[in-house]
C-alpha cells in the first residue's frame, strides 16, 4: 500500500521589492507592532505596565503552573524515546552521507554559548546559594535553609533547572525544525514544524501567527537573558573601576542602577549588531570559540584555587540524587491552595483564625519563625503545637508558590528562548543524526552545566559553610555573587586579571546571544532564508534594545528585572502550546516517513 507524499509545498509570501524585499510583510509588521506597542506602553505608563504585567503573570501561573511542569517533563521523555529507538535515533538530518557543516568543537561551542552562556555566568554561583536557603525540602520544613543538610536539596533543584529539562526544551524545537529543513527541504522557520498536522493551512494566516509567536517569544526570552547579563556586566565593571554612577548604593548591597543598566545595554547591543551583520560563519562562530576557551580558563581557576574536593563530592552526590528523584522532579506539579482547602487542613482550634493564618502559612519565601512572629491578636496566642499544625496545613500553598516562582519561571524562560536556540541549533546541525543531536544537545551540555554549578557554586557554598566568607557572598546580589566569590577566593593581581577576564566573558556571551537572536528573528521574517539584509538586522537590534530598555525603566530601580520576567512568562505560554503540537507533528512525520521507506 502506497502512502501519499508529505506536504512540503510551504509558501511564505515574501515581498519582491522595496524595504521588505525578501521578507514576509505580515510577520514583520505584526511582530513589530506588538513590540513597539509594548515599548510605548512601558515608556508612557511605566507603573501601569509593570503592575498589569505582574498581575497577569500571577494569574497565568495560578492557572497554568501544572501545565508548564508536566509538558516540560514530557519533552524530556519524548526525546529519550527518539534517541533510544533504533529506527529514529539513526536518522540523519540531511541526505545520506551528508557531512556535518561545523566541527564538533565549533558545533558544541556555538550550541553552548547560545543556549546558556550568560545564564551560566550569572547563576553558576547565584543558583546553588539561593536554593541553599530556599527549596521545596526547606519549604516543607524537613531541613533548615543555609545548613550543611540543605546542600543536597539545593543541588537537586539546581540540576533540575539547568539540566536535562532545560536543554530538552531547546532540542524539541531545534530537532523539529532541522528534521523538516534537511530531510524534506522545507524552510527553516517555525511553521514548517506544524505542517504534518495542518498541511497547507500553514501557508496562510495561521502560519503567520505561529511565526509571530516564535518571534515574540524569542525577543522576550533573549531580553531576559540579556537583562541578567547586562546586570552582571555592570557589576563586573564596578568591581574593576569602582565607578559609583553605574550602581545603586542605597540598599544593603550595591546593585546596578537603571542608568548603569541602560549604558551597559547600549554598549552590548551595539557590539551585537556589528557581530550579527558579519554572519554566523564569522562573528558568532569565532565569538563562540572564544567563549568556550575563556570558560575553560575560568573553570580551571576555580579548580586550582577553589574548593575542588568539596565540589567533586557535591557533583557526584548531587547527580545521583537528581537521577533518583528525576521522575518526581519531572511531573510533581502543584496548583494553588484555595482558602477552603487550607481551612479544611487546619486543626479545629485554628479554623476560626484561618484568614489570619493563611497568608503566613502559605508564604513560600517565609519561615515558621517568620510565620509565628507575624501573627497578631488571638491568632498569636494559639498554642505552639496548633501553630505548627497550621503552618503544616499551608504546605501545598508554599510548594505552589515556590514552584511557580522558581521552576516555572525557568521553564518559561527556556521555552521563550527555544525558538531562538532551537532554530540556531537547527541552523548549525545539518548532517548530524537524531541521536547525535539529542545526546549532543541535551545530555552533554547538561553535564557541563552540572560541573560548572558544582565547582563555582560549590566553592561559594564551602566558603560560606567554613565561615570564611562571613555572609558576604550570600548577601551580594545575584549578578555580583561571582565577583564576590572570586574576591574571597583569590586576591592581588590575579584577582584583577580574572575579574577582567570574567567581564570579557560576560560581554562575549552577551554578544553571542544577542547577535544569534537577531539572526534568528530575521530568518523567521525571511521565511527561513538565512541570507537577509543587514539593514533588518540593525532594525531588530534596535527593537530588541528598546524592549529591554523600556522594561528596565518600567520596573524601576528596586527590581529592574521584574517587568522583563513577567513579560517573558506571559509571552512563553502560547509558544508552549506550539511546542506541544511540534512533538505531535514530529511523531506523525517520523511514523509516516518510516512507512514510506518500508513501501519503497
Amino acid at each position: 500500500m502506497s502512502i501519499k507524499p508529505p506536504f512540503t509545498d510551504l509558501e511564505i509570501n515574501r515581498s519582491p521589492k522595496g524595504f521588505y524585499e525578501g521578507h514576509s510583510v505580515e510577520i514583520a509588521l505584526i511582530s513589530k507592532a506588538i513590540m513597539i506597542g509594548l515599548v510605548l506602553w512601558a515608556l508612557i505608563w511605566p507603573a501601569s505596565a509593570n503592575g498589569v504585567l505582574g498581575s497577569l503573570n500571577w494569574s497565568l501561573l495560578e492557572s497554568f503552573n501544572q501545565f508548564y511542569i508536566i509538558i516540560v517533563g514530557l519533552f524530556v521523555f519524548f526525546l529519550i524515546a527518539l534517541a533510544v529507538l533504533p529506527q529514529t535515533g539513526k536518522l540523519r538530518l540531511g541526505p545520506d552521507g551528508q557531512a556535518p557543516e561545523f566541527s564538533t568543537f565549533s558545533w558544541f561551542s556555538m550550541m553552548f554559548g547560545a543556549g546558556l552562556g550568560v545564564g551560566l555566568m550569572v547563576f553558576s554561583t547565584a543558583e546553588p546559594l539561593s536554593l541553599w536557603g530556599s527549596n521545596p525540602v526547606v519549604v516543607s520544613g524537613a531541613v533548615a535553609g543555609g545548613t550543611e543538610e540543605a546542600v543536597q536539596s539545593a543541588y537537586r533543584y539546581t540540576y533540575l533547572h539547568y539540566g536535562f529539562h532545560a536543554w530538552a526544551v531547546y532540542v524539541v524545537t531545534g530537532l523539529s525544525l532541522a528534521y523538516y529543513a534537511y530531510t524534506r527541504d522545507m524552510p527553516l522557520t517555525i511553521r514548517s514544524a506544524l505542517t504534518p498536522m495542518f498541511g497547507s493551512r500553514m501557508n496562510g494566516f495561521l502560519g503567520h501567527i505561529v511565526d509571530v509567536l516564535g518571534v515574540v517569544a524569542t525577543i522576550l526570552g533573549v531580553s531576559v537573558t540579556i537583562g541578567y547579563g547586562v546586570s552582571q556586566f555592570v557589576d563586573g565593571v564596578y568591581a574593576i573601576t569602582g565607578m559609583t554612577w553605574i550602581m545603586n548604593l542605597t540598599g544593603e548591597a550595591p546593585v546596578p542602577s537603571t542608568v548603569g543598566l541602560l549604558a551597559g545595554l547600549i554598549v552590548i547591543m551595539a557590539l551585537s549588531v556589528l557581530s550579527a551583520v558579519s554572519g554566523v560563519g564569522r562573528g558568532v562562530k569565532y565569538l563562540s570559540n572564544l567563549n568556550l576557551v575563556l570558560s575553560i580558563i575560568l573553570l580551571l581557576v576555580f579548580v586550582v584555587f577553589g574548593s575542588f574536593l568539596f565540589a567533586m563530592n557535591t557533583y557526584v552526590a548531587a547527580l545521583m540524587d537528581y537521577l533518583l528523584n528525576f521522575l518526581n522532579l519531572s511531573f510533581g506539579a502543584y496548583g494553588p491552595q484555595s482558602e477552603a482547602a487550607f481551612a479544611a487542613a487546619l486543626p479545629a482550634d485554628a479554623v476560626p483564625f484561618a484568614d489570619a493564618l493563611r497568608g503566613g502559612a502559605t508564604n513560600a519565601w517565609g519561615s515558621f519563625d517568620g510565620f509565628v512572629s507575624g501573627l497578631e491578636g488571638d491568632a498569636a496566642a494559639l498554642p505552639s503545637d496548633v501553630l505548627a499544625s497550621a503552618y503544616a496545613a499551608g504546605e501545598q500553598g508554599r510548594q505552589f508558590g515556590w514552584q511557580a516562582g522558581w521552576t516555572t519561571f525557568y521553564w518559561a524562560w527556556w521555552i521563550a528562548f527555544s525558538p531562538f536556540v532551537g532554530l540556531f541549533l537547527a541552523r548549525i546541525s545539518k548532517g548530524r543524526t537524531v541521536r547525535e543531536f539529542i545526546l549532543g544537545g541535551v545530555f552533554a551540555p547538561a553535564l557541563v552545566c552540572f560541573a560548572w554549578m558544582a565547582i563555582l557554586g560549590g566553592t561559594a557554598m564551602d566558603l560560606e559553610l567554613s565561615g570564611q566568607a562571613g555572609g558576604a557572598i550570600s548577601g551580594a546580589s545575584n549578578t555580583a555573587k561571582l565577583f564576590v566569590t572570586l574576591g574571597e577566593m583569590i586576591d592581588g593581581g590575579l584577582l584583577s586579571v580574572i575579574t577582567v577576564m570574567c567581564v570579557v566573558l560576560v560581554l562575549t556571551f552577551l554578544v553571542t546571544s544577542a547577535d544569534s537572536g537577531i539572526l534568528v528573528m530575521n530568518t523567521i521574517m525571511a521565511g527561513g532564508d538565512q541570507d537577509v539584509g543587514n539593514k533588518h538586522k540593525v532594525i531588530w537590534g534596535l527593537i530588541l534594545t528598546s524592549v529591554i530598555g523600556a522594561l528596565f525603566l518600567a520596573a524601576g530601580e528596586t527590581n529592574p528585572m521584574d517587568a522583563l520576567r513577567n513579560a517573558m512568562i506571559i509571552g512563553a505560554l502560547p509558544f508552549t502550546m506550539v511546542m506541544g503540537l511540534m512533538c505531535l507533528s514530529l511523531i506523525k512525520a517520523l511514523y509516516r516517513d518510516g512507512l514510506r521507506k518500508k513501501t519503497q
